[in-house]
């Protein structure tokens, strides 16, 4: 087990460098077209394939840094260049983190290298969870499979909605409803191979921010997938399922269902995403502060600007802190006996729509122009204390492991 450091190392600070070279050079400088368009920016996930930023090996390498580290410093760096176009890299990441974190050794090396492609021929995936009808309410999905054994195949049936990449990804990861007796617990997660009959686009989604990043519907009738595409093989679902009968009276039982899994792995990297967008609001702000003069002396000199710039700087740190406890328990096995993931994600997140908001305000009416990135950064925030549970869902799922409660 590493241990807990504050510290990167060497090799840590030279993946950090690169990143950030790559953030500055070349997402930076496409961030307010791509915003404009609202189209996934396909030639800057070509250049991110090219240097080996958009690769499985590089993911797996972050993924597995024993010190936790590598995931959210790289989240950090990417997302303080743009927050659409940074998810638009790593949206493919959550889908790959469903397989890692349910499928077979032979799920994970068949399927997350088809979901990334290769230089000459990217690809993207999609993680398809919520629903019209049961985003934060996991227990209200509606989405069906329905296992046919003379085939061995399973029958999918239904709507997802504000999928990353959905209906454009080469690999879909759907979770669908085994056994509706069961709520959460009866949920499971599929492949869904390219090309396969009956999966579909619906509407695509004109957003507030991360407007570089695909957003869609995704439509499921009668989508048929071989039973080898259930993540973990039916013996290990059959296994679960058993198991959850049988201890689904009792009080406070804690049965992870398959989403819940995925989400619990990912939060502090977008505790991570959060942090990134923060620092790049408050460096323009604080650049901006140093320059711009006003009764005849720089603003910063102003203790209403200087305090603001205080706090921002404090609140900044303290979420990667917060963040990279959170990523060093998961990689080390520790489990979050107080929430610390779901943590990371709520301050990080509340942080970067605070932050970017002071930004715009000592900007005055510039930071309200998109002449200058803040506005942007500010349309970006608003979209972590809302995707992959919000902040009201953070804190119940705090307060529950708080006080005992079982989180459903």
């Amino acid at each position: 087990m590493a241990e807990f450091t504050m510290e990167l190392n060497d090799e840590q600070k030279e993946v950090r460098d690169w990143l950030h070279g790559f953030a500055a050079d070349v997402i930076r400088p496409a961030a307010a077209e791509w915003d404009e368009r609202e189209e996934t920016p396909w030639p800057v996930i070509q250049e991110a394939a090219k240097v080996g930023i958009y690769s499985l090996d590089f993911y797996a390498q972050q993924y597995f840094d024993a010190t936790g580290l590598g995931i959210p410093m790289t989240m950090e760096e990417l997302f303080w260049g743009d927050a659409g176009i940074a998810l638009s890299i790593v949206g493919t990441g959550l889908a790959a983190v469903g397989v890692l974190a349910n499928g077979t050794e032979e799920q994970i090396g068949t399927w997350i290298p088809q979901m990334y492609g290769d230089t000459h021929d990217v690809k993207v995936a999609a993680f398809c969870s919520s629903e019209p009808d049961a985003g934060s309410d996991v227990a209200s999905m509606r989405t069906r499979a329905v296992y046919d054994e003379a085939k061995d195949e399973w029958v999918i049936n239904g709507t997802k909605t504000w999928a990353t990449n959905g209906g454009i990804a080469n690999v879909h990861v759907v979770v669908a409803v085994v056994d509706p007796e069961l709520g959460s617990k009866g949920h499971a997660s599929f492949i869904v191979p390219p090309n396969t009959p009956g999966l579909s686009q619906g509407q695509k989604f004109k957003k507030h921010g991360i407007r570089a990043s695909h957003t869609a519907e995704v439509v499921l009738d009668d989508v048929r997938v071989p039973g080898s595409c259930l993540l973990g093989g039916k013996e290990k679902l059959d296994e679960r399922l058993a198991r959850a009968r049988e201890k689904a009276r009792k009080d406070g039982e804690r049965v992870k269902n398959a989403a819940m899994a995925t989400f619990e792995a990912s939060r502090p990297a977008v505790g991570a995403m959060a942090v990134g967008t923060a620092r790049a609001a408050y460096e323009v702000a604080l650049e901006y502060a140093r320059t711009r003069e006003q009764f005849g002396r720089p603003i910063i000199d102003n203790q209403g600007v200087a305090f603001q710039l205080a706090d921002m700087r404090t609140q900044i740190d303290a979420a990667r802190l917060l963040v990279w406890r959170a990523s060093w328990m998961a990689i080390n096995g520790k489990p979050f006996t107080a929430a610390e993931g779901s943590m990371s994600k709520l301050f990080a997140s509340e942080t970067a729509k605070k932050v970017t908001a002071q930004a715009i305000q000592i900007l005055g009416g510039n930071g309200y122009t998109r002449e200058y990135p803040v506005e942007r950064m500010h349309r970006d925030a608003a979209i972590y204390t809302i995707f992959e549970g919000t902040s009201e869902i953070q804190r119940l799922v705090i307060a529950r492991t708080l006080s005992g409660m079982p989180i459903r």
